[in-house]
C-alpha cells in the first residue's frame, strides 16, 4: 500500500512548485503590463499556499493535469486589453514550459553522473529485471529517485501546460483565442466557463480520446525538450533513463 503512494508523495513538491510558478509568472506579467491586482492580493510569489486549490492539487498530483486558484486580472489597467490578457495568459504556460526545460537540463546532468558512477548498479538493474538476482547500492537507489523526481519534473510541467492551452475557458488558451475572437462572441462563451470546465474535466476523466489526445501532447512536447539535451532515441542517456525508470517501477512503485 505504502509503496503505491510513493510516485504521488515523490510529486508533491513538483506539483506545488509547477502551480505557483505558473500562477505568479499570470500575476507578474499583469503587474509589468500596469495591472497591480496580483500584488496587492499577495499573488507575486510562489508561496503554494496562496496558489494552491485543493481540488485541483490533488487531480494534479493523480492525474497529472489540475489547477490553482486563479490570480485576479482586473484588464481595465492595461493599455490594449485583449494583447494584455492573452500575453498575461501566456506567461503561465511559458513558465511551466521554462521549468521544464530546466528540469531536462538538471535531469542530463544526473545521468551523465549515474552513468559516471554507476556504471555497475545500471547493468545490474537488468539482472534483477530479467533473472530475479543482483543488487544495486543505496547510493544508486538515491540516484534512482533522483532521477526520477527530475523525469516527474520535465513530464508534469509540460503536462500542465498543454492542459492550461485548451483554447477553451476558463484555461489560459481561451484567453490566448480571445485576441482572435470578436468581443461579443468571445464574453458571451465567457458566460458559461464553469460549466464548460465541468464539462471538460468529465470529458478528460471518461473519454481516452480527450485524455489521450493531451497525453500524446505531453509525450511529444517532451520528447522535444528533452532531445534538446540528448535524452532521445538510442542515445545512452535515454537508454540509461529508462533503465532507472525500470528500476524504479520494479523496487519502489510495485
Amino acid at each position: 500500500m505504502l509503496n503505491n503512494l510513493i510516485p504521488y508523495i515523490l510529486s508533491l513538491p513538483i506539483v506545488l512548485l509547477a502551480l505557483s510558478v505558473h500562477e505568479a509568472s499570470h500575476g507578474l506579467m499583469a503587474y509589468k503590463l500596469g495591472d497591480p491586482t496580483a500584488r496587492n492580493f499577495g499573488r507575486l510569489t510562489v508561496n503554494p499556499i496562496k496558489h494552491i486549490d485543493p481540488l485541483g492539487f490533488l487531480c494534479m498530483v493523480v492525474f497529472h493535469f489540475g489547477w490553482a486558484k486563479p490570480v485576479p486580472v482586473n484588464s481595465r489597467y492595461f493599455r490594449k486589453p485583449r494583447r494584455d490578457m492573452a500575453l498575461t495568459a501566456a506567461a503561465g504556460p511559458a513558465s511551466n514550459i521554462l521549468l521544464s526545460i530546466v528540469f531536462a537540463g538538471l535531469l542530463r546532468v544526473q545521468l551523465l553522473f549515474v552513468e559516471k558512477f554507476f556504471a555497475n548498479d545500471l547493468v545490474n538493474v537488468w539482472s534483477i529485471v530479467l533473472n530475479g538476482i543482483g543488487e544495486v547500492s543505496s547510493g544508486f537507489r538515491i540516484m534512482a529517485v533522483l532521477t526520477y523526481v527530475l523525469y516527474i519534473g520535465v513530464v508534469l510541467n509540460i503536462s500542465l501546460a498543454v492542459f492550461n492551452l485548451i483554447p477553451i475557458p476558463p484555461f489560459d488558451g481561451s484567453r490566448i483565442a480571445y485576441t482572435f475572437l470578436p468581443v461579443n462572441l468571445y464574453f458571451k462563451i465567457m458566460r458559461y466557463e464553469r460549466i464548460i470546465m465541468i464539462v471538460i474535466l468529465v470529458l478528460l476523466w471518461s473519454t481516452p480520446f480527450l485524455s489521450g489526445l493531451v497525453s500524446s501532447a505531453t509525450s511529444g512536447l517532451a520528447s522535444i525538450i528533452m532531445s534538446i539535451f540528448g535524452i532521445s532515441g538510442e542515445h545512452a542517456a535515454n537508454y540509461n533513463l529508462s533503465t532507472v525508470l525500470v528500476f524504479i517501477s520494479r523496487a519502489l512503485l510495485s
